[in-house]
């Protein structure tokens, strides 16, 4: 028989997020009569928006008449409209179209992304991070070498992002020639990075041979201008990252799945070799583009009247995230040294409660207040003692699980 990838055998037990379905199961199969509200996974909750959905439907109808149906696209990198769209819209002509490679979602790209650097390479994350970064290192040989213990994998590299460092890490610890894992706004703690700390990371990358995979998912959320939404607009990054977007947040597309990531023409590997040539080959060799459908939805978000409903979108999960920051910094919390960070730039809320164990805090939240929540340790060894507490909810049931919270016995 064929052995299995022997990479798998050295990831840690469990994914995050299959485990706070399991417990959320086994919690309502015991509790039948829980009335239970979800604060925890970042899924979006409501209805697409009427000029984004009418463009799909459009799109759909058309795919039932000669005229209008399509197959394969002419390049897996997603359809030239839609390139041109985002490099338009989103970048202010910062990238150009031809550096734009539509996909499926942003954790798909994540996952393929590691593929370009092979098992050999160094890898940095923040610490928390979002666990795709890590696994996907693993799967591919590039970590989980030596046995993980409860500060992670030994190989990887953990940069902590902590309340006492303003959530940017000490980039010293970095090795040179690394693949550097960075998001912002970050997933889960809810930090966006500022300029100066951005071209502090790009320096840093440049000086030390290194790649900074920049996960820029939530920076439709960026309401304050003087941050950065794109680490193009550091000068010197189109030297040395790669950036990872993605319209289901923004859009609700979660389960439509549509993204993107932007692959510098000036990036190269050691032996002067461009970084996007090989990303081509992957995704023409791996993938057939990102469905049709999705694609005209996502032309469609880029219209002006898209823009302003993905504005609005938004702004509803940021309200959400007021409402139950609120909550978490009423007088049961504070008078127990409870710690709630939200700069009001993302969807989640990154909440310190001292002294306890991250899943116990789950548990007991879960259980005092039929509230699911995901425990911080699931993101890195710094996030021990933090919840997350996700703004993806319809506006009644966050009002109820905040209600809830207030009674919670802490």
């Amino acid at each position: 028989m064929i052995a299995r990838n022997p990479a798998f055998d050295n990831l840690a037990a469990g994914y995050l997020f299959p485990e706070i379905g399991k417990r959320r199961r086994a919690y309502a199969a015991a509790h039948p009569d829980a009335a239970i509200i979800s604060l925890g996974i970042g899924n979006t909750t409501e209805p697409l928006t009427p000029h984004i959905t009418a463009a799909m439907a459009d799109y759909v109808r058309g795919l039932g008449t000669a005229e209008g149906y399509s197959g394969y696209g002419d390049d897996s990198a997603g359809e030239p409209p839609l390139r041109e769209r985002i490099a338009a819209v989103l970048y202010d002509g910062l990238v150009s179209a031809d550096e734009v490679f539509v996909s499926d979602g942003a954790k798909c790209d994540v996952g393929r992304i590691q593929q370009l650097f092979g098992s050999q390479v160094s890898v940095a994350v923040q610490d928390p991070a979002y666990p795709v970064y890590v696994d996907g290192s693993v799967m591919v040989g590039a970590a989980g070498k030596t046995p993980a213990t409860a500060a992670g994998y030994q190989d990887i590299v953990y940069m902590p992002c902590l309340p006492e460092n303003d959530f940017f890490p000490d980039l010293s610890v970095v090795k040179p020639d690394s693949l550097i894992y960075f998001c912002s706004p970050n997933n889960p703690t809810g930090a966006v990075a500022t300029r100066a700390q951005l071209q502090q990371l790009v320096d840093f990358a440049r000086k030390n041979g290194c790649i900074i995979i920049f996960d820029s998912a939530y920076s439709a959320f960026i309401r304050d201008e003087s941050l950065p939404k794109s680490i193009f607009q550091v000068e010197g990054a189109r030297e040395c990252a790669i950036e990872i977007n993605s319209f289901s947040k923004p859009a609700g597309f979660t389960g439509v799945r549509l993204g993107w990531t932007i692959v510098p023409k000036e990036l190269k590997f050691a032996d002067g070799t461009p970084v996007q040539a090989p990303w081509s080959r992957i995704i023409n060799t791996f993938f057939n583009g990102a469905s049709n459908i999705a694609q005209a939805g996502g032309l469609a978000a880029l219209d002006p009247e898209g823009v302003q409903e993905m504005r609005q979108l938004t702004d509803f999960y940021l309200e959400n995230a007021a409402i139950i920051k609120r909550a978490l910094e009423g007088e049961n919390f504070r008078a127990t040294g409870v710690e709630v960070y939200g700069q009001g730039n993302a969807p989640y809320l990154w909440v310190r409660f001292p002294g306890r164990k991250s899943w116990d805090m789950f548990d007991r939240i879960l259980d005092e207040c039929h509230v699911v929540t995901t425990p911080g340790s699931g993101f890195g060894p710094a996030g021990e003692s933090f919840i997350r507490f996700s703004s993806f909810g319809h506006r009644a049931a966050v009002e109820e699980a905040c209600r809830r919270l207030a009674n919670l016995k802490l």
